[in-house]
């Protein structure tokens, strides 16, 4: 199984980025091989979609999991088409995050907010 979670520095001893659409990079980590491997993010850099287009390269990496802090539902709406399970990440850094999905201690991420789009009238 494959579990994504996007960090700010490509180590499995990061920190979890606060934001899923604009982090820096997503480690990948495969749990039948045990290995991580780091995606630069190309949709931090986006003027907008960054959270589709994170989605995106979430679900075309093969993801079954995305551990995050939040998500928002145009994103969601993409990884859930895809059926990935979202699951809220703790304060700890990645690889604990993983740790705690294993033995099924993490929350289902059951929070999806609006997102930060621009609605034109705000």
């Amino acid at each position: 199984m494959k579990i994504a979670i996007p960090v700010d520095v490509n180590s499995i001893d990061t920190t979890v980025c606060i934001s899923f659409g604009r982090a820096p990079y997503f480690m990948i980590f495969d749990t039948e091989k045990g290995n991580s491997v780091f995606l630069d993010n190309s949709a931090a850099a986006s003027s907008g979609g960054a959270g589709i287009k994170a989605a995106q390269l979430v679900v075309d990496n093969g993801a079954e999991v995305l551990i995050t802090p939040r998500c928002g539902e145009n994103a969601a709406a993409v990884l859930f088409a895809a059926n990935i399970k979202l699951y809220k990440s703790t304060d700890a850094v990645a690889k604990a995050n993983i740790d705690l999905y294993l033995i099924s201690k993490l929350p289902i991420l059951n929070e999806i907010h609006a997102g930060f789009h621009n609605h034109g009238n705000n």
